[in-house]
């Protein structure tokens, strides 16, 4: 349990000081792009994000599972056809894309360079990934920390550099917003491909068992596939919710710039200031993959019980203690971003939204650890669906309007938590309050 503890702590003190870098990151956007476009930039960006995911493929968490699970001697040659099928997989998504992307009319109000931005950070992704899921696995976390780091410092700077040095029309504003994106991704690959092939170099000098390119690739995709089809309904969600927002307060009343801006003040303040916190919950998911995968592949219950006891123990101490925070303070906190008397309103409101997914974040990891993928899918799927209609019906009555998007938000938010943790006491073998232990499933 040490190294569980000490790589969480490790990633929750660099993700903290990441998190103050993208706390300035999104005031400096906010004071250059304005109202209307953060709520552009923050519209495009889960499409983007999309992209990222396909590239991915989710090759972090099935890499990271795999090594967890399997002996050290197995570990090149699984590493050897991970390149190959990433290598093939990554050439096939770019012909993809190039071909898809000129006819998705999203991009049509954007600079035109923007496809071109998407592309390119395809092959940057892809490879980063598998660096990333081999450090994870063998739970190298100072470099999975370094990494995230740089991502954010980077953009930063970039932001403040080329905006203090220039001044930009606001549709080269995003554009360049999202090129400091792409040059942060570009800086992180340099260091993670670097420092993976001089530990791959090392493996070559051991004694290494040979793995099949078909068992490797069946033991990767029996986890990457539901993985990414989770995570792609995630962006898929991401990015239709801006327009089912709109959809719903210009059914309202709202015009349809004011509905534009209203989500900037939701997604770009809001969300900005309440999701603070979760660099923990996503420094613990990073852990609990390889750590519950472990656990669950020795059939080790009693370690993955006082696993879950202590991430709710350690959410609950600094979960509690934030939203109340952000209630109090909520009209200075958004006042950094905005002079608007509505901000503040909606960071109280949506307490629930952001402490149910303090807990719900590092229960899909343990999830997915223990093998129970395809139900983190369905537990996503139904709360999304209860979540949009909501959003939907009560956003488009004139009496909620902005206010009904939020209880529909928190409603989804407080399903998933439960559904997730329900299925996690009855797998490990536990009851709800941890009385009484009962028979687990295997």
């Amino acid at each position: 349990m040490s190294t569980f503890f000490k790589g969480t702590f490790l990633l929750v003190v660099v993700a903290f000081i990441g998190e103050c870098v993208e706390f300035l990151i999104n005031m400096v956007l906010a004071n250059e792009l304005g109202e209307v476009g953060m709520g552009l930039y923050m519209s495009i960006l889960p499409v983007i994000f999309f992209i990222v995911v396909l590239a991915s493929m989710e090759l972090p968490v099935s890499i990271s599972k795999f090594i967890a699970e399997k002996e050290e001697k197995y570990h090149f040659s699984m590493l050897q056809h991970a390149i190959r099928f990433t290598v093939l997989f990554t050439i096939v998504l770019v012909i993809a894309t190039i071909l898809v992307l000129p006819i998705l009319p999203v991009f049509n109000h954007y600079h035109p360079y923007i496809r071109a931005l998407v592309i390119v950070i395809i092959p940057l992704v892809s490879f980063s990934s598998v660096a990333r899921g081999y450090f994870m696995g063998v739970q190298h976390m100072g470099k999975i920390a370094t990494a995230n780091f740089l991502r954010r410092i980077v953009q930063l700077g970039l932001l403040v550099i080329i905006y203090k040095l220039f001044q930009f029309e606001l549709d080269k504003a995003i554009f360049i917003a999202l090129c400091t994106l792409v040059g942060s991704e570009f800086i992180v690959f340099l260091y993670l491909i670097h420092t993976f092939f001089l530990q791959f170099k090392f493996f070559k000098n051991k004694n290494n068992a040979r793995l099949t390119g078909k068992s490797v690739r069946k033991s990767l995709m029996s986890v990457s596939l539901p993985t990414t089809g989770m995570r792609i309904s995630h962006s898929i969600t991401h990015a239709i919710q801006p327009f089912l927002i709109k959809a719903a307060l210009m059914k309202a009343g709202f015009s349809g710039t004011m509905a534009i801006e209203h989500f900037g003040l939701l997604t770009g303040v809001a969300f900005s200031i309440g999701f603070f916190p979760a660099f923990i919950a996503h420094s613990l998911s990073t852990v609990l993959i390889p750590t519950v995968s472990e656990a669950y592949a020795k059939k080790d219950f009693e370690k993955l019980r006082k696993l879950l006891q202590q991430v709710i123990l350690m959410t609950s101490i600094y979960g509690i203690p934030a939203i109340i925070i952000f209630h109090i303070f909520a009209e200075p906190l958004t006042h950094m971003f905005f002079d608007s008397d509505i901000a503040p309103l909606y960071l109280q409101l949506l307490w629930p939204y952001f402490l149910f997914h303090f807990f719900a974040i590092p229960m899909q990891a343990i999830l997915i650890g223990i093998g129970l993928i395809k139900d983190t899918l369905l537990h996503f799927l139904w709360s999304t669906v209860i979540m949009f209609l909501m959003m939907y019906i009560l956003g488009s009555n004139q009496q909620f309007n902005m206010t009904g998007i939020i209880l529909g938000m928190n409603t989804g938010a407080l399903l998933i938590m439960l559904m997730h943790y329900v299925t996690i006491c009855k797998k490990i073998g536990v009851t709800l309050l941890f009385r009484k232990l009962v028979k687990h499933s295997y």
